[in-house]
C-alpha cells in the first residue's frame, strides 16, 4: 500500500514538473508575439486535467505569462480545485479504488 502512494505522489510531482516546463518552453518559444501565443492553451487544459493546474496557475504568475488570457485565468482555478478534491479523496479512501 505504501508504494501505490509513492508511486501516485510521484505521478502528481512529475504531472506539475511537466505543466511547469510546458508553460516556460511556450513563454520561450512565443515571446511577445500574441498571435501564436494561444496555439498551446489545448496542451495547457490537458495537462491541467491529468493533475498539473496547480503548477500552471502558479508558474503564470511566476513567470507573467498568459496571465491576459481569461479561459486559463478561470479554468485553472477551477480545475486546480477538483484536482486538490480527488487527492485528498483518494488518500482519505486509500487508494481503494485502484484495487481491483
Amino acid at each position: 500500500m505504501l508504494l501505490l502512494y509513492i508511486i501516485f505522489i510521484v505521478y502528481i510531482l512529475a504531472v506539475n514538473f511537466y505543466a511547469v516546463m510546458l508553460l516556460k518552453s511556450q513563454r520561450d518559444e512565443y515571446g511577445a508575439d500574441e498571435t501564436k501565443a494561444n496555439s498551446g492553451t489545448g496542451k495547457l487544459i490537458l495537462t491541467a486535467f491529468l493533475g498539473g493546474a496547480i503548477g500552471i496557475y502558479i508558474t503564470m504568475f511566476i513567470l507573467r505569462f498568459r496571465t491576459n488570457n481569461l479561459l486559463l485565468m478561470i479554468l485553472m482555478p477551477v480545475i486546480g480545485v477538483l484536482n486538490v478534491y480527488l487527492i485528498i479523496t483518494a488518500f482519505r479512501s486509500g487508494m481503494t479504488f485502484f484495487i481491483v
